[in-house]
């Protein structure tokens, strides 16, 4: 079982000066005063176990790692988050899904090594694959995002030549098969894999920790008996989970884990890709897991300006970049919103065509965010549906 003691001594809470920085720098705590990170490391160390798990900010800290980044005491706050998630589930209290549960849902059924999957129908001719390929592309949810929220219409910049070029905000599966043209581009016919499960991130964010053991377990075996040497993703969670938290749980794949973009950025800096030529004014969205929680911001930023798109940076970027507003599906509401206008607002006054991104959970937050207001904010696009997408 779990223990308060043990979150607060592996995560250096008792380390906490009360100094207010985190409180200072956090999203949450910008629209709503209850929401404190130093109020909830003061509840564990002086009220007990009680009174910590029923602060609010147990669910509602977005994960997003600006407090852990600025604290002079070295605190590993979102660390505590997560400890203090395993111990609140060990103790009957669990996340509130903001879809009624039915993402946690399909990550649990996907536990099920008997689970018998369609996820490559959106694997089509015009695309190279390989059985015996080295490089593995790890595709994640996107096929489930696709049939759970449905297509919207696309959006886009014109290319050089004068053709629109349908990024999508978010076309779920056009992410994959825009990653994988990409991947055809530098010379890479990737594996995919029919029996891939979801990684587990959301689940081992949300404290269910057993939930996550068993998809890692999964997806571990599989990777290994693949027999591949490469772990390519489009998604910054599945990056993180399986470089990172994969090894954490003993899991350890054994071999490299990279980001689209990280893969990209090495080509064209050894001159064997050249991007799509591209014209507009854009602007970039650091997803958290690429930037704080990964320390992936130059990449991005070097593949945009390549495709001969402006670039202008948003007022926070980079390891001070806002978050999208909404973590692991859950308590997603007014504060929320807050954030979400607060960064589209700051992507506005950039005077962007685009907002681009590497996370199709930011373009989701975001994209709910526009459905609901009024207000006319830049389109939101993957960064991998501009440079790889069809009319490139």
């Amino acid at each position: 079982m779990q223990s308060l003691t043990y979150a607060i001594q592996t995560t250096k809470a008792y380390y906490c000066l009360e100094c207010g920085k985190c409180s200072a720098v956090c999203p949450l705590a910008r629209f709503d005063g209850d929401l404190l990170p130093r109020r909830l490391v003061e509840e564990a160390i002086t009220a007990g176990v009680d009174a910590t798990l029923a602060q609010r900010l147990l669910w509602a800290c977005l994960t997003c790692k600006r407090c852990t980044e600025i604290c002079p005491s070295d605190v590993d706050f979102i660390g505590f988050i997560r400890e203090l998630r395993v111990l609140a589930r060990e103790r009957g209290s669990y996340a509130h899904c903001t879809h009624g549960d039915a993402v946690f849902g399909w990550m649990r059924v996907m536990a099920n090594p008997d689970l018998e999957q369609d996820r490559l129908a959106w694997v089509g001719d015009d695309l190279e694959v390989s059985s015996s390929s080295e490089v593995l592309y790890f595709v994640g949810c996107l096929p489930y995002y696709e049939a759970f929220f449905g297509v919207p219409e696309p959006v886009g910049l014109v290319s050089s030549g004068g053709k629109e070029n349908k990024g999508d905000a978010p076309r779920f599966t056009e992410i994959a098969r825009s990653t994988v043209k990409l991947l055809n581009q530098v010379g890479i016919a990737p594996k995919l894999l029919a029996d891939e499960r979801c990684c587990g991130h959301d689940l081992l964010w949300a404290g269910d920790v057993e939930g996550f053991k068993k998809l890692a377990q999964l997806n571990a075996e599989l990777i290994r008996e693949s027999g591949v040497k490469l772990v390519v993703t489009s998604c910054p969670e599945c990056y993180r989970t399986l470089a990172v938290d994969y090894p954490r749980y003993g899991f350890n794949l054994g071999i490299p884990v990279m980001h689209i973009t990280q893969l990209l950025a090495q080509k064209l800096e050894a001159g064997e890709w050249t991007p799509p030529q591209l014209r507009g004014r854009v602007t970039y969205h650091d997803p958290c897991r690429l930037g704080r929680l990964m320390g992936v911001y130059e990449e991005p930023r070097a593949l945009i300006r390549a495709a001969g798109l402006e670039l202008v940076e948003m007022e926070h970027n980079r390891s001070k970049a806002l978050c999208c507003g909404t973590s692991c599906w859950i308590e997603c509401g007014y504060v929320s919103r807050q954030i979400q206008e607060q960064r589209l607002k700051e992507a506005q006054e950039t005077g962007a065509e685009l907002l681009i991104t590497a996370c199709h959970k930011c373009q989701i937050h975001f994209a709910c965010f526009l459905s609901l207001s009024p207000q006319k904010f830049p389109k939101i696009c993957n960064i991998v549906s501009i440079l790889g997408g069809d009319s490139a």
